[in-house]
């Protein structure tokens, strides 16, 4: 399967979530790609869209290499995949200053997304994770162990594109994932969509501000 871009992947995962009820549910996207998908699937169920501020932790020598990610909740939380760290030979100390080194961005999106507000409660909701794929998918295993610690009735799990193993790995910390295509083999996510054009700052901003006007908050 491959999309046309991140609005049509959306779509089809909206058609997959009609049995969501759509009072006291969230959608939170990883920003900034899953931005795109979320918009479409929190305006088709008329609910909030919120972001969820987790950064990935390149490798030394190979930024794309997701080694790790990192939150910074209550404290700074990394979630380690654990077979890259092995192959590459990484200590625990070596990737603790990787994550730190992601501190200072998240910091900044934290001021310019979220605008002086707070981040949306998530106690009770149903909350609906989205991004616009994933490959080794420690980001989103990241923003799903943070979530979880907000206490949701039900957190469920929306991808356009991810390898079978990711989603595997990733069902062992949501109670629902919907993952539209697995791909084998699967290179990156880039290559499962014909327009896969980098979503900048002021779009995340004027997604989350129209959201917030068409329910009149």
């Amino acid at each position: 399967m491959r999309f046309r871009d991140r609005a049509e992947a959306g779509r089809l995962l909206l058609e997959r979530l009609q049995d969501i009820d759509p009072a006291n549910t969230v959608v939170i996207a990883l920003p900034r790609g899953g931005l795109p998908v979320g918009a479409v699937i929190a305006e088709g169920l008329g609910v909030p869209l919120d972001v969820i501020l987790v950064r990935k932790v390149g490798a030394p020598m190979q930024p794309e290499l997701a080694v790790a990610a990192v939150t910074d909740g209550e404290e700074m939380q990394v979630t380690v995949n654990e077979d890259i760290k092995a192959e590459l030979g990484l200590s625990d100390e070596e990737i603790e200053e990787l994550a730190r080194r992601q501190l200072p961005e998240i910091e900044r999106r934290r001021e310019a997304y979220y605008e002086g507000r707070k981040p949306t409660p998530l106690a009770g909701k149903t909350v609906i994770v989205v991004d616009d794929g994933v490959a080794t998918g420690a980001t989103v295993n990241s923003a799903l162990r943070l979530i979880r610690r907000q206490k949701p009735r039900r957190l469920v799990l929306a991808l356009p594109v991810a390898p079978a193993d990711a989603v595997a790995r990733l069902e062992q910390h949501a109670d629902e994932v919907i993952c539209l295509s697995t791909p084998v083999p699967f290179y990156a996510v880039g290559a499962h969509y014909a327009d896969f054009s980098q979503v900048d700052d002021a779009e995340v901003i004027e997604t989350l501000r129209r959201n917030r006007e068409v329910r009149g908050v």
